[in-house]
């Protein structure tokens, strides 16, 4: 009843994340590639805000501590002005297999402990010899990716945004929002 009454009204449930969409990333990356010649970079962040008390740095101690473990990729952290946190990590640029998997490593390991909430969202980065850059940003509370091509001067190449969302739509869920393509000025590896 409750559903019939919602649809009624105009009301949608909201979407769930889905983190294994990102383990699309690295299929979508030839596709990328071929339609912009943009690869990747190597790197990618995790976005979250951070909560207060010992459990959540403690479990953020584990999390750095679990990616540079062993050989794995050097994770800088550090903050926004807006006040959120960001893991940066660095991976050769043939092994976006692996950034995908760490991506997914520390999204889960927040969500599992019951931080979810404070998710906000993961990127992964492209680049072309020309200088040129992009983002493909996952919004973690929609489930959805869209592309994020920055230009000096806090300017964006909506072109090549459009032309990314055109390449990868049947590949990854798009984010069909427009307005929901937030700018992440300065993020960490772009």
């Amino acid at each position: 009843m409750k559903r019939w009454w919602d649809a009624m009204l105009g009301r949608t449930e909201p979407a769930q994340p889905d983190l294994d969409a990102l383990f699309a990333l690295p299929s979508a990356a030839v596709t990328l590639q071929a339609a912009t010649g943009l690869a990747p970079s190597g790197h990618g962040s995790v976005c979250f805000r951070s909560a207060e008390g010992e459990a959540f740095n403690r479990l953020q101690e584990e999390v750095v501590d679990l990616l540079a473990a062993g050989n794995g990729p050097a994770v800088e952290e550090t903050q926004d002005p807006y006040g959120y946190t960001w893991l940066f990590m660095r991976h050769s640029p043939d092994r976006l297999g692996e950034l995908v998997t760490d991506l997914h490593a520390v999204n889960s390991s927040l969500e599992s402990a019951g931080f979810g909430p404070s998710l906000l969202c993961s990127l992964v980065c492209f680049s072309a010899p020309t200088g040129r850059g992009l983002a493909l940003v996952y919004l973690y509370k929609r489930g959805t990716f869209y592309p994020f091509a920055p230009l000096s001067g806090q300017h964006r190449d909506g072109a090549l945004e459009l032309q990314v969302r055109a390449a990868l739509e049947d590949e990854l869920p798009v984010e069909p929002d427009l307005d929901r393509w937030f700018p992440l000025w300065g993020a960490p590896g772009l």
